[in-house]
């Protein structure tokens, strides 16, 4: 790492590192010139990806929001090669990463961040180096499901995925379509543990983890954060279930800074689109229980990815049958948000 220090002006300062992600590798660097986040990005991320990052971050400061900004090496350059890594280095910000949100409060924050997010970039004209086609292809990954089933019929875990599997693919045949609507800048990724909150956990401060920039449908974005946030028990626990509560007060929060911004054909379709993430993402585990592939895994409390990714299907899945029982409320709730 020294070389990599060095070539950001910070040759011997202290190390340590950051968070627990399970994609790029973060540490905090305590530097002469003020405290940084450095990361060395995961193979799966090609270093043009800083280049779309440096954009939508430069037009997010302009528009007055709080945002990590990338720093440049001593050279000028928006990221560093060493030993065949990217790394780059970013602003330190100080505030607080949660797991999951812990009251209505927490989830109102969540979508105020995210509606001033979309806002912002609302009129930035951009086209990514770094592509993400397909990412919420509903179909595509269902297939994949299909596929990992009579690809890994051998695999040591088979007898305990099978059933589940199944189980996924009949709720996905529940799936009701979704409206066609364009397509706008989004996070990408704006799961609870990618807003940076205020140490008391009471504000939001900005979105961080900027490495899923796309161009995406509105609800599918929305569809992502929802079924994040309003799920109180996490990704890792089997009995999760959809907060009408949490939702409340996220459409609320939301629909306070997007009132004309979003379009009723976007809002319309708010919670058939968390229900095919939720779907959606429980076919993504699921396949990856089997092929034990892509998704990064907690070794210290699982003792394979395939037990890890079976868990985080189920818990997704359990959530998607919950937001299924309450689908009128949670259309009430919208109804109530967007439309009064």
């Amino acid at each position: 790492m020294e070389p990599v220090l060095a070539a950001y002006g910070a040759a011997g300062s202290p190390v340590a590192p950051l968070g627990a992600g399970l994609i790029n590798q973060t540490f905090v660097v305590d530097a002469a010139q003020g405290r940084f986040v450095l990361q060395r990005l995961h193979p799966v991320f090609p270093a043009g990806i800083n280049a779309d990052i440096d954009v939508v971050t430069r037009h997010l400061a302009g528009q007055g929001l709080v945002t990590p900004r990338l720093l440049r090496s001593v050279t000028g350059a928006l990221w560093v090669e060493q030993d065949g890594a990217v790394w780059r280095a970013l602003t330190w910000i100080d505030g607080l990463a949660l797991d999951r949100l812990e009251h209505p409060g927490q989830a109102r924050e969540a979508g105020l961040a995210l509606a001033r997010f979309h806002r912002a970039v609302g009129d930035l004209r951009h086209r990514f180096q770094s592509q993400r086609p397909g990412v919420h292809d509903t179909a595509r990954h269902l297939a994949n499901l299909r596929d990992a089933l009579l690809r890994h019929a051998d695999h040591r875990r088979f007898a305990a995925v099978a059933p589940l599997a199944e189980r996924i693919l009949a709720a996905a045949a529940r799936l009701p379509a979704l409206q066609a609507v364009p397509e706008r800048i989004v996070h990408g990724d704006p799961k609870v543990g990618n807003i940076l909150f205020s140490r008391d956990g009471q504000h939001a401060i900005c979105l961080v983890d900027l490495d899923t920039l796309a161009h995406m449908q509105l609800p599918l974005e929305l569809g992502d954060a929802f079924r994040s946030w309003c799920n109180p028990a996490g990704e890792d626990q089997s009995r999760a279930s959809f907060s009408l509560e949490l939702f409340r007060a996220a459409v609320g929060g939301y629909a306070e800074v997007a009132a004309g911004f979003i379009t009723a054909a976007e809002w319309r379709s708010l919670v058939a689109a968390t229900h095919r993430i939720y779907i959606e993402l429980a076919a993504r585990f699921c396949a990856d229980a089997l092929q034990e592939s892509y998704f990064g895994w907690n070794a210290r409390e699982f003792a394979s990815a395939s037990e890890h990714n079976q868990l985080r299907a189920e818990s997704q899945l359990a959530a998607a049958g919950s937001l299924e029982a309450q689908a009128a409320a949670a259309e009430a709730v919208v109804r109530e948000a967007f439309a009064g």
